[in-house]
């Protein structure tokens, strides 16, 4: 009787953190292998490209998106915190099997990278809107063709510490 006790205690201190966390994911979603991504062109996004900064990190930040070409947009990212760039990153989004990828590589302030050689972080699509593009833990929004707000689940050592907004300006 007591381990089944023990069981159904554990089962709802898991339901509970669940909703505890999804309550904390306003704006981002999670990817479901089951469900799969919905059909997506670069055209989609387009809005996407252009030149952005804004504020993040107790810095400032920049992400300067292409347009669609060679089935994929390119971007580049960067904080700088006192004048001094913390790091970069390299981020693509390409059109595989009729749906979006975005993925995307960490490099220190001298070009050494935080993933391994071959390795990305990668973030499949999951929803698509005409203003919300929501990909596993990262959500592209469109407030205005001068206004962009990026949400990303940042993560401390595997576990969603929080959602943090970068608001960016054209």
């Amino acid at each position: 009787m007591k381990t089944k006790i023990k069981f159904l205690l554990l089962i709802i201190s898991i339901a509970f953190n669940l909703l505890l966390a999804q309550d904390k994911m306003e704006y981002t979603l999670t990817y479901d292998s089951l469900i799969g991504s919905p059909k997506a062109t670069l055209e989609d996004v387009a809005w996407i490209s252009g030149y952005w900064r804004g504020e993040a990190f107790n810095g400032e930040v920049e992400e300067i998106w292409s347009s669609p070409l060679g089935n994929s947009m390119v971007a580049s990212f960067k904080l700088v915190v006192d004048d001094e760039v913390k790091f970069y990153e390299i981020e693509i989004i390409t059109e595989i099997n009729g749906t979006l990828m975005l993925r995307l590589k960490h490099f220190h302030s001298d070009l050494r990278g935080w993933e391994e050689k071959d390795e990305t972080v990668d973030f499949p699509l999951v929803k698509i809107t005409e203003s919300r593009v929501f990909f596993d833990g990262m959500t592209f929004e469109k407030v205005s063709d001068n206004e962009m707000n990026v949400y990303v689940l940042i993560k401390q050592e595997d576990k969603v510490a929080e959602e943090m907004k970068f608001n960016y300006h054209k």
